[in-house]
Order: C-alpha cells, then sequence, then structure tokens
C-alpha cells in the first residue's frame, strides 16, 4: 500500500485483536472514503468494507505461498454466519483467496467449529470464518484459522500477518484475475459435522441418558445466526422429548434482542426482569418463551415429568448458555461458561478419574475465582489463561507435545535427539507466540515416529491430561473426536457451542437425574459455591491509548494499587505473556498471605470498549465495587473518542434525560443506532429503565456534568 504525502503511518504491529478482526461495516464506495485505501478506513475511520475483507484474505494467503506454507490450487476453507445477508462480504473475502490463487471451499451459513474441523477432515492449508461473533448486526469480521490442528493464529503470526495487509496495493489487487477455483462443500461438510456431533463420544450420549432426555421441554434460540434449524434438529435427533425454536430467522437480524450476549452478568432471571415496560428482558423470546412454558408446565415439572429448559448460542455458534426453569422461585437460573463447565468436568472425572485426576481444568482471568478451587476439589488441576479461546487451545497444543515426546521416548527407549530437546525447552522456557514453532515440533516428532515405529498402536491423544477449558462467556472446550478419511479417530479442540450444549445436558442427567426436583434445581444453579464477579465497561474509546506502560496505562494501575491500599489490600503485578497490555492485579488482603481477589483491565479484543473487571469473595463485593467505580470513571473520563458518531449520540441521549425521566418513544434517537445504543450505555451503566422510562443512573449523572462542555455541543448540533 503506499503511503499518502503528509499522512502519519497508520499501522500499528498487530491489526487483529482478540479472535481477528471486527469492527462496523460500510460500503467501499461511501463518499466519505474517498481517496483513502481499504486499509486507511479500517486504521483511520474504524470501518470494514468489503475491500478490506478481499485484502485481509489475499494477503493472508499470499502470504503462505510466498512463505511455502501452501502452493497454487490448495484448499481454504471458508463459512459465514447469515448477518451479510446480500453477500458483499462473503462474496470478497471468497475473491480475496481466489485472486491469491488457492481453491476455495465454500460452506455458507454454518457454526464456526465447523470451519476448522472441516479444514481437518479434507486437510486444507486455511480456513476463515466471516463473523462478528456476538457482536451486533451492524459489525461484521473475519476469524482465521491454520493448518495446525485448526488452530487460531497467535501473536506473531498476527503480527506477519499484518506486514502482508501492509503491503498489498488495493489497486493493484483490484485489477488482478481470479486464479484459483472455487467449490461448493456444503452437503458434505453438514453431514460430517452431523457425524461429528452426533457421535456419542462427543456427544456424550448415554444409552440410559437417551430416556431422559424425553421429559425435557427445549426451547433453543440460535440468535438468527449460523445455528437455526440446524440445533434444534441435532437436539431432535439426540432424544429431546419437545425442541421449540425461537430467533432462527436467516435475515440478518443476528443477536437481536436474543443469543448470550444479553445473558452476560446475570446469574437468575427473574419475573420482574420481563416486565413489559421495565424489564430487561421484556424483549427477549426465549426467556419469555421459557417464563411461558415453566408456569403452563409447573405442576409436571414439580412431579418430575418435565424440564424446561433453554439453549443459547451466539450468531457464529461458538458460545453456549444453558437456562433452566425454576418451579419454586418462578425464575429462569443462567449458567454461564463458568458452571457449564464445571459440570462437564464433574461429569468426566466422574465417568474416568483414571483417566482425569490430575487433568487440566484451563479458565480465563473472566471466570469466578470459586471455579478453580472447586476444580481442585474435584481432583483437576487449574489452570489460569488470558481472555481469548485461542490461549486455552494453546495449552491443549503445549499438553500434546509434551505427550508425544514422553511416548518417543518410551518407543524408542532414548532421549529425544538433543536438538529436538533444546527446541522444546526453550519454547517452555520462554513461552511461543507462533503457531509454526509447534507445527515444526510435530513434525520433528512424526519423522522419528516413523523411523521408530511401535510394535503396538499407541493413542497418545487419550492419554493427554486435559479435561475442560472455559471461557465465563461461553466457549467450552472439551476433547472431541474427528475420524478422518485417512489416519483414523483425530483429536479436535474447538469452541463448539452446539457440543458444549449436548455435553452440559448430559452431564446433569448423569449427575442429577435420581435427585429429587427440588436438589436437582439446586445442584444446576450452584454446581459449585459461586464469588463475585462484576465487570464494568466504557464503550466508543480511543483503545490505541490503553496499552502497557501508557499513560492511562500508568493511571489505572496508580489509582487501582492506591484504592486497594486503601480498601486493605496488597496489590501485585501479575504479568501475562499472552496478553501484555492487560493490566492485571492480584489482590491479597492485608492480614492474609494467599490472594482472594483480582481486578483486571483489558482492552476489549472483539469491540470498542475496555472493561474494568471485579474478581473476589462474596465477602469483598462491597470494596470490590467501590475500587471498580472509581476505575471506570477514570476511563470514562480519558478514553473516550469525541469524534466516534456513537459516543455522540450517546451524549446526546444523556442529555435529553438530564431534565429527568423519558419514554423510550419519546428520545429523539435514530432508529437505526437505537436498539445497540440503548443496550450498551445501560451496560455502561450510565442509563437504566424503569416504568416510566429510561433515566440516568448515579454514573450516568456523574459522567454527563463532566462531559457538559461536550454534551451542549451536541445539542446545539442536533
Amino acid at each position: 500500500m503506499k503511503k499518502q504525502k503528509n499522512r502519519p503511518d497508520p499501522f500499528p504491529l498487530r491489526l487483529q485483536g482478540t479472535d481477528g478482526i471486527r469492527r462496523e461495516v460500510r460500503p467501499a464506495r461511501s463518499k466519505e472514503f474517498k481517496n483513502l485505501s481499504p486499509q486507511q478506513v479500517f486504521l483511520e475511520r474504524g470501518f470494514i468494507t468489503e475491500e478490506f475483507m478481499e485484502v485481509y484474505t489475499f494477503a493472508y494467503i499470499d502470504h503462505l505461498m510466498k512463505a511455502k506454507k501452501m502452493r497454487a490450487g490448495e484448499t481454504v476453507v471458508v463459512g459465514w454466519d447469515p448477518r451479510d445477508v446480500h453477500g458483499k462480504f462473503t462474496g470478497a473475502v471468497v475473491k480475496g483467496i481466489l485472486k491469491a490463487g488457492a481453491k476455495a471451499l465454500t460452506l455458507g451459513i454454518v457454526p464456526t467449529p465447523l470451519v476448522p474441523t472441516y479444514m481437518l477432515y479434507k486437510n486444507a492449508k486455511a480456513g476463515f470464518m466471516v463473523t462478528a461473533s456476538h457482536n451486533p448486526k451492524d459489525q461484521n469480521g473475519i476469524k482465521t484459522f491454520c493448518a495446525y490442528r485448526g488452530m487460531k493464529l497467535l501473536p506473531e503470526n498476527d503480527i506477519e500477518l499484518t506486514q502482508a495487509i501492509r503491503k498489498v496495493d488495493p489497486a493493484r489487487l483490484k485489477i488482478r484475475p481470479l486464479k484459483g477455483t472455487q467449490k461448493n462443500c456444503r452437503q458434505e461438510a453438514l453431514a460430517m459435522f452431523q457425524r461429528f456431533t452426533l457421535d456419542p463420544e462427543n456427544s456424550w450420549a448415554e444409552p440410559a441418558g437417551l430416556e431422559v432426555y424425553k421429559k425435557f421441554v427445549l426451547v433453543v434460540d440460535p440468535a438468527n445466526g449460523s445455528l437455526s434449524q440446524m440445533a434444534a434438529d441435532t437436539f431432535r435427533q439426540a432424544g429431546f422429548g419437545q425442541v421449540i425454536e425461537v430467533n432462527g430467522k436467516l435475515d440478518g437480524n443476528v443477536n437481536l434482542f436474543s443469543g448470550v450476549g444479553d445473558l452476560e452478568g446475570h446469574s437468575i432471571i427473574t419475573s420482574k426482569m420481563i416486565d413489559k415496560r421495565a424489564g430487561n428482558f421484556r424483549r427477549h423470546k426465549a426467556v419469555l418463551k421459557l417464563f411461558e412454558l415453566g408456569r403452563k408446565l409447573k405442576t409436571n415439572i414439580l412431579a418430575g415429568e418435565n424440564k424446561v429448559a433453554g439453549a443459547v448460542f451466539d450468531a457464529d455458534g461458538d458460545r453456549f448458555y444453558r437456562l433452566e426453569y425454576d418451579p419454586f422461585k418462578d425464575a429462569l437460573i443462567v449458567l454461564s461458561g463458568d458452571e457449564t463447565a464445571f459440570l462437564q468436568a464433574m461429569y468426566l472425572i466422574r465417568r474416568d478419574p483414571g483417566r482425569y485426576k490430575n487433568a487440566r481444568y484451563i479458565n480465563t482471568v473472566e471466570s469466578d475465582l470459586n471455579t478453580a478451587v472447586a476444580a481442585r476439589d474435584l481432583g483437576l488441576k487449574p489452570k489460569l489463561a488470558a481472555v481469548g479461546d485461542k490461549w486455552i487451545l494453546l495449552q491443549t497444543a503445549f499438553l500434546m507435545v509434551e505427550l508425544r515426546l514422553k511416548v518417543l521416548k518410551k518407543i524408542t527407549k532414548r532421549e529425544p535427539p538433543a536438538s529436538l530437546k533444546q527446541q522444546w525447552n526453550a519454547i517452555r522456557k520462554n513461552g511461543v507466540l507462533n503457531v509454526d514453532a509447534f507445527h515444526k515440533i510435530e513434525t520433528a516428532i512424526d519423522a522419528l515416529e516413523k523411523k521408530h515405529p511401535p510394535t503396538k498402536p499407541i493413542d497418545t491423544s487419550r492419554l493427554l491430561p486435559f479435561a475442560v477449558g472455559s471461557e465465563e462467556t461461553g466457549h467450552n472446550i472439551t476433547t472431541g473426536w474427528l475420524d478422518l478419511k485417512k489416519g483414523g479417530p483425530c483429536p479436535v479442540f474447538f469452541g463448539n457451542g452446539l457440543k458444549s450444549a449436548l455435553n452440559t445436558f448430559a452431564a446433569t442427567e448423569a449427575l442429577f437425574n435420581k435427585k429429587s426436583v427440588r436438589a436437582y434445581i439446586a445442584a444446576i444453579h450452584k454446581p459449585f459455591k459461586p464469588g463475585f464477579k462484576e465487570t464494568l465497561y466504557a464503550y466508543y474509546i480511543k483503545k490505541e491509548l490503553f496499552h502497557k506502560d501508557s499513560a492511562v496505562w500508568k493511571k489505572i494501575k496508580q489509582t487501582l494499587l492506591g484504592d486497594a491500599l486503601d480498601a486493605g489490600f496488597k496489590g501485585r503485578i501479575v504479568k501475562f505473556l499472552e496478553d501484555p497490555d492487560m493490566l492485571y492485579i492480584s489482590l491479597t488482603p492485608a492480614d492474609g498471605k494467599s490472594p482472594t481477589a483480582g481486578i483486571f483491565v483489558r482492552n476489549s479484543g472483539t469491540e470498542n470498549k475496555i472493561s474494568v473487571n471485579l474478581r473476589g469473595n462474596n465477602k469483598e463485593a462491597r470494596r470490590l465495587k467501590k475500587i471498580g467505580e472509581s476505575a471506570i470513571r477514570l476511563l470514562l473520563g480519558t478514553l473516550k473518542d469525541l469524534e466516534d458518531h456513537h459516543y455522540k449520540l450517546e451524549l446526546d441521549v444523556l442529555s435529553q434525560l438530564a431534565p429527568g425521566t423519558l419514554p423510550e418513544e419519546r428520545l429523539i434517537l435514530d432508529k437505526n443506532s437505537r436498539t445497540r445504543l440503548l443496550a450498551e450505555m445501560g451496560k455502561q451503566k450510565l442509563i437504566e429503565l424503569t416504568a416510566k422510562g429510561y433515566r440516568l443512573t448515579a454514573r450516568g449523572k456523574w459522567y454527563i456534568a463532566s462531559s457538559q462542555p461536550d454534551a451542549e455541543r451536541v445539542v446545539q448540533a442536533r
């Protein structure tokens, strides 16, 4: 890409966030982008155009070919969620692959885990999922998968891709011929995924459990996304008694009053929360349907004849939350990724304690701190990872190589070559943030195994000391088994909402089916003793201002450590190699020896927001909330992007509410932004909905007062 004169170089070291790229979308022909390249639109204006999608996929495949990691004509798998109803962005993704000279195996609308699974099935060299996952429908993005075990890009791979994108000249790319070919592989891929999903070893279906499933009245909410119809059909085939799908339209309205995003931060949904005037879930069809069915079948539920539950996903199908109707409280129990993962772990270690004792239970810093304690009590070895399921996948790669080296030593009855040991020791000591390093070392192990074949086949994968990987937001990972055309069963480790759902239901029915209805509900509601967790958000910010040792980073660190000390804690900075820009502070009571709480601040890798995350014991909740409020107000006051169009709309709404409460219909607000903006202002706790309408919160009143000059300017412009 040619730099224009007098224009500063906008390129960061890495374009990718936690999981690929995500931004609001705009057509490339927009007048506001005149004389800007697709890269400049992405970096300077914050939008993804169809031309940028083409640049992105072309750059990645062209980079792989130049690095001799794939050849012209080799295959790339492509799938997408249904938000791009006109296919302009998905078409651009395919075009970029074809212009690079590869063969695109297109799958159409599919869940994210199907893409890397089919990649391994076809031995493809790369994969793209076109999605913005749980983000609103006005956004899109790309998740990228590598040939090595279908893993996602790690930071060093991100850097290489960023440099490749930087070098693409859009004008030349525009006239470049389509050298590659395209093949529709949807039917084969869907059939493969169905076999994989319903395989008893993957679904954990037990013969006795199938009869129990008949008691379920199950509401399935695919968030108008990739699992529409597919998830409901799967549950029917698995033996669930009655399956009702809501939010299953492929009309582009993904995650709209649906999906897991609305459930985050809630452990229970009460009847007040579906109030037609002021309930946060008054428009969430799955929640409303579950209350309707639960109340209708209450007598049957209490008699143990029925169970009313929900399986809720996000737009691309890699996240899952479970809902369960509680007939005693007329409420819905919300099981996040923490609870569902722990239930799965309970089941695995109960089913096969010899195999899973001391196996890894990997969860990210977002999780309730008590999950690690509870996992240890089960006999598992908990390990903390940075946010993002790719870091869980990285841990499984470490475990896989460790196991293969042990088996190699057993087969050859000698130590692995010194060069191989040195290479692996360097990775273990220094960490590794490059998928290629793992690929290289496993290729060396493959070569040694060919020279020294075992007298009896040894399936190393089934000896892997891994139980569950979990993100509180609903990405759960357990080992899956994929039957390849050649080579037999292959282990796969992908965030798979459908597999997680089947596994969670299998776990609860195997563990708790013989309990009374009251005991069953109690066991599901609190499979482990929960701690305190709360997340505070600031949206529409300049994310580039917050990074390790930046002025804002240092100010937040100083504030948090000072406030923690005032609250009776000793704070210690904990570094994460995977996410060096995250500020994580471990908190130990002044009179204690071990940490009991933690606070971390990080930019979202998927949305334009930053969060202050509070985790600890329930008795520390009040102190943690006070520390968190100070931190989020500092972020709101220093990071807001004054040029962001949503920031301006936010100030406008706050100004309208400053005099007092207003019904939603009286708010002057663009209808295209209304739903998203009000939801995100609610998540920032700037406004709240009452029976009389929206009003400012205490934080909202502080915020509008501190932003008075900007707010007045917005009102005058309106």
